[in-house]
């Protein structure tokens, strides 16, 4: 139409921005979350080992076996309740090495491997239940000390960091392997557990040398 004002053409739409809350929690994230964000993701970790109840994230392994023998049982229990407190210790560890790591994916691997550190956690408790057993009153030490070593490794650098994962898998790995030797082969369920774990745990270390 004549004389009428054209239009001024719009540009391109602008990308949204991020939602901040997924940028400070994303393992995935390309940049260093803030110091603040990340002192506050580990309380909240801590907090959860030591005071929530364990959850999985994948089934737990095997079916509900009991023991017959109460010397058996006693016996299972204790492997069980020390696999729980390693497993406490693991958790603080690699909370630990998160914390300081550099590397955006270092950190991504190491809070995956938490999280499946964490499924381990779950069923150890469980099976203590199936066994009429507790876990350790001195889950908290262990957690506190791990975390500390953990941190110091990670300040080390992010390969000393990886290396020093890769080694305590390897000894874990022997650890658990020593487990299945005491444990009955008619006990399926505590030994498709310790099984899966260590499995889990050979994956770990292989993924801190593949970094």
């Amino acid at each position: 139409m004549a004389g009428a004002q054209a239009k001024p053409k719009r540009g391109p739409t602008p990308a949204p921005l991020p939602d901040p809350v997924r940028a400070i929690y994303s393992t995935g994230m390309e940049r260093q979350r803030p110091l603040l964000d990340q002192l506050l993701i580990s309380a909240d970790r801590a907090l959860r080992s030591l005071l929530a109840p364990a959850a999985a994230g994948r089934p737990t392994p095997g079916s509900p076996a009991p023991v017959a023998d109460d010397a058996e049982r006693r016996s299972t229990a204790g492997l069980m309740r020390v696999n729980h407190a390693g497993e406490m210790a693991a958790q603080g560890l690699y909370h630990g090495q998160a914390l300081v790591a550099r590397d955006p994916e270092t950190r991504a691997m190491l809070e995956k491997a938490a999280r499946e550190e964490a499924d381990h956690l779950a069923w150890c408790e469980q099976r203590l239940a199936e066994l009429q057993d507790r876990t350790s009153r001195l889950d908290p030490l262990w957690y506190a000390g791990s975390f500390a070593i953990g941190a110091v490794a990670g300040l080390m650098g992010d390969r000393t960091s990886l290396g020093f994962v890769s080694e305590t898998e390897r000894q874990v790995e022997r650890h658990l392997d020593g487990h299945l030797e005491q444990i009955p082969p008619t006990d399926t369920r505590s030994r498709a557990i310790i099984e899966q774990m260590r499995d889990d745990e050979v994956t770990h270390g292989q993924a801190a040398r593949a970094q």
